[in-house]
């Protein structure tokens, strides 16, 4: 999520938001193309969008969002198990 309306930079917006998420509890990693954030629930999830685009709201009058969500009932710790699960089968991808 972030505003299209700032320049060719707008980091210092997604930093905002991010400091949010980091704030929330939530586990969360920052990659070079977006955020992926894992909760519990869908509506712990769409909290937390919603309060990033209220975030930059005030400041922007266009917001970029894309959201893909893959809920699985009962699981935790997803982000790492799929890394981990992958490098299983051929060793480590992020050296």
């Amino acid at each position: 999520m972030f505003p299209t309306d700032k320049g060719a930079s707008v980091s210092q917006y997604v930093g905002k938001v991010l400091e949010y998420v980091r704030g929330s509890g939530v586990p969360y990693r920052l990659n070079p193309m977006g955020t992926t954030i894992e909760t519990e629930t869908m509506e712990e999830a769409l909290a937390v969008v919603n309060e990033a685009y209220r975030i930059l709201e005030p400041v922007a009058d266009r917001i970029y969002s894309t959201i893909n969500i893959d809920a699985r009932k009962g699981a935790v710790g997803r982000m790492d198990g799929k890394i981990k699960s992958v490098e299983s089968k051929i060793g480590k991808v992020n050296t």
